[in-house]
């Protein structure tokens, strides 16, 4: 066989095939993932009032749909609603989502349509906004919390590989507007930390539109269904950026276990 074709495919793009069986990903021992209620397995009720109910059932994450394929342990650092501010200013300490214990090899953020689709929108700015001597006196925008939080997880865990996750695209222009600006951001920070890379679901993911929702969606969130899916789609981009760099996770097994490799 010609190994060349099983890595470097020809003009393969990251999403052109979904991977069966367990895939590149699985060389993360530890992975956490950060993020809001599409990030939870948030399932979402209607009741005989018209009164929601959301509920994160972390089970039914995509997260841990690929950890169970893959046999790694995955945290979720997530919740319903989160927003990157609210993750550096309260909900990561109270529930012990920095915990030294908890170091992973890999982190999947997963974070930004709570801080600029919603009604606690706020200035996205950009990587101007982080202050490199000092990541707590980072501006207050989306890109400001946003970089602590990748500058607090490479004081846990330095040699961690990072993958950010950008926004679909949906049915609505001004929404697909705000994901391309979020998705430049998301680059931008790559190049500015080592060890990034961006799961640029808006450039090669499906269109969210209507056939898509009645499929895969519940309401305003997700059905088991859809968070498979989605888990066939993070883990076939994690294993493509793998294979297409290699030479970048040939030390994965050493990081977390306190062992001297470079």
């Amino acid at each position: 066989m010609d190994w060349n074709s099983y890595l470097y495919p020809q003009n393969e793009k990251p999403l052109d095939k979904l991977v069966e069986g367990y895939s590149n990903t699985s060389i993360f021992r530890s992975v956490a993932f950060i993020g809001d209620s599409m990030s939870s397995g948030e399932f979402e009720t209607c009741d005989e009032n018209g009164q929601h109910g959301w509920y994160d059932m972390y089970e039914y994450s995509w997260g841990q749909f690929i950890a169970r394929k893959n046999g790694f342990k995955a945290y979720n650092f997530s919740g319903g609603g989160m927003t990157a501010k609210q993750y550096i200013e309260s909900s990561a300490e109270e529930r012990g989502w920095w915990d030294k214990e908890k170091a992973c090899q890999a982190y999947v953020i997963a974070l930004g349509v709570n801080d600029l689709v919603s009604p606690k929108k706020m200035e996205l700015g950009s990587i101007k906004d982080i202050d490199p001597a000092d990541y707590k006196n980072n501006k207050p925008t989306v890109a400001g919390y946003y970089a602590q939080i990748i500058a607090r997880y490479k004081e846990i865990s330095p040699d961690a590989k990072f993958f950010f996750v950008t926004f679909p695209e949906i049915h609505l222009d001004w929404h697909n507007d705000i994901a391309k600006a979020h998705a430049a951001l998301l680059y931008d920070l790559a190049e500015y930390y080592e060890n990034c890379y961006v799961i640029d679901i808006f450039e090669y993911g499906p269109k969210y539109d209507e056939r898509f929702n009645e499929n895969f969606f519940l309401l305003g969130h997700m059905n088991p269904m859809g968070y498979i899916f989605t888990a066939k789609m993070i883990d076939s981009y994690i294993d493509y950026i793998i294979r297409h760099n290699p030479k970048d996770f040939e030390n994965i097994g050493f990081v977390t276990k306190g062992i001297k490799y470079k």
